[in-house]
């Protein structure tokens, strides 16, 4: 008897003295203090790291949390989004998810993860538009009358990407398929290398991020024919967008911050309100207007929505044309 009891009190003893150090309900639904990082899958100093940067600033700021950025490029994308398919789902090793990861179920047959089972999308962080521009040398001066010229001169017009399977040559590729036209791609490694080519007049046509297109047009090495989204934009009034001439066809590119499925629902809207803070700052607003973004946020189901459409659309233009990665 006097045993059991030693054994009670002591028990009781144990018991009492960790109660204070014990977690209060819910504290594991929301993100330690430990650093949150953010992986692009991309080389750093371009237009989604620079975006990026100025996110994390700001949510320094918002979340008593540390985000740092790490670079995880290649493969074009995939290397990042298998390792954040892999990683802890504690909501501090997340990804910046690009226009191009809604169609890697698409164009790989091997991928080690599923774009929608693996991964908790969490925010929607910006919309990229395009403008559709020609080298001045290319007799259209409007859209339509580009349509004409391709259709008199199927794969004649030579038309730069930012490589095989990206979102500019599938977009293209779907342009041209809804104008029944035909056209020849030539892929670069980016878009610096794609846009040098199309001023010197190498190749005659390029679906151009808003940001680089702008000064070019405005020094008239470029002409612009069509906004690519499903509107006209203020920074090229006057310029139409393409649906208005091929109803049905809007393409944009996007950024979001995902992380590896599992996350809890907690830490989810812990992070997604506070990009949904950031999303909202004046002056992150007049920093994406300047560089040809919309700022957009939104809930994680809207952003898995958003990703599901694309990987449908990509999906059926792939298999519609046969298309394949090159190296």
């Amino acid at each position: 008897m006097r045993a059991n009891f030693v054994v009670r009190v002591c028990t009781s003893i144990a018991v009492t003295l960790l109660l204070p150090f014990s977690l209060p309900a819910g504290a594991a639904d929301a993100l330690s203090p430990r650093p949150v990082t953010i992986v692009i899958p991309l080389a750093p100093g371009g237009p989604n790291d620079v975006e990026t940067r100025l996110y994390t600033a700001r949510l320094n700021g918002v979340l008593p949390q540390q985000f740092l950025i790490d670079y995880k490029p290649g493969a074009s994308g995939t290397i990042s989004a298998a390792f954040i398919a892999r990683s802890a789902p504690d909501g501090h090793t997340l990804q910046l998810t690009g226009g191009s990861f809604g169609a890697f179920p698409a164009l790989y047959k091997d991928l080690s993860f599923d774009t929608i089972r693996d991964f908790t999308h969490i925010s929607l962080m910006s919309l990229k538009h395009f403008v559709f521009v020609v080298h001045p040398s290319l007799p259209a001066r409007t859209f339509p009358e580009y349509v004409a010229y391709t259709r008199a001169n199927p794969e004649k017009v030579n038309i730069s990407t930012t490589g095989s399977g990206g979102s500019t040559h599938l977009g293209g590729v779907w342009l041209h398929n809804m104008i029944n036209t035909r056209a020849t791609f030539v892929h670069y490694k980016g878009a610096g290398p794609a846009v040098i080519d199309l001023v010197a007049g190498r190749v005659q046509v390029t679906p151009l991020a808003l940001q680089t297109a702008i000064p070019l047009i405005k020094s008239g090495k470029l002409r612009a024919l069509a906004m690519m989204g499903s509107r006209r934009m203020d920074t090229l009034a006057g310029v139409p967008y393409i649906g208005e001439f091929v109803p049905g066809y809007s393409f944009e590119s996007y950024i979001g911050i995902s992380g590896p499925a599992g996350i809890s629902e907690g830490v989810v809207k812990q992070l997604n309100d506070a990009f949904a803070k950031v999303v909202r700052m004046p002056e992150v607003v007049k920093a994406l207007d300047a560089q040809g973004s919309t700022p957009v946020g939104g809930t994680p189901a809207e952003f898995r929505q958003l990703i599901q459409a694309e990987s449908d659309r990509w999906r059926k233009v792939v298999r519609e044309n046969g298309i394949t990665l090159e190296e």
